[in-house]
């Protein structure tokens, strides 16, 4: 905790920080969001220089991070592909705000357990 309340941290360390991503999902995250439309996981892969499968784990762990959103496309002749796209940022925002507001009154409650326990423990009553 110490640690991240001294780092300067960007936006997109937020991602990192509330759902314990990796540097590569990051990477995953940044393609989407300059992409102009959404992409397949092979796009992906290509665009950040990694093999199909560990592009499809990263966007797996940002799809259950709601991070992601992921369409179906069919063909015409049956048959279909996926492609993934950023979720709303505004989505995204409210559901790490929610995340931070219930970390925080979890972290009250043990502040105050804490303080229930150990009360008068640094105490020393001295006698005269």
């Amino acid at each position: 905790m110490k640690e991240y309340l001294q780092q300067d941290m960007a936006c997109e360390g937020l991602l990192e920080c509330f759902h314990g991503l990796k540097g590569l999902d990051r990477k995953v995250f940044e393609v989407l969001a300059d992409a102009e439309q959404a992409l397949t996981v092979d796009e992906i892969a290509t665009a950040v220089k990694r093999e199909r499968s560990t592009a499809y784990r990263s966007i797996q762990r940002l799809l259950g991070a709601g991070i992601l959103q992921k369409e179906q496309i069919n063909y015409d002749h049956g048959g279909y592909y996926h492609v993934y796209r950023v979720a709303d940022s505004s989505d995204m925002a409210q559901h790490m705000q929610r995340m931070l507001n219930d970390w925080y009154a979890q972290m009250g409650q043990l502040i105050q357990e804490f303080e229930d326990k150990y009360e008068g423990a640094g105490s020393i009553e001295v006698s005269s």
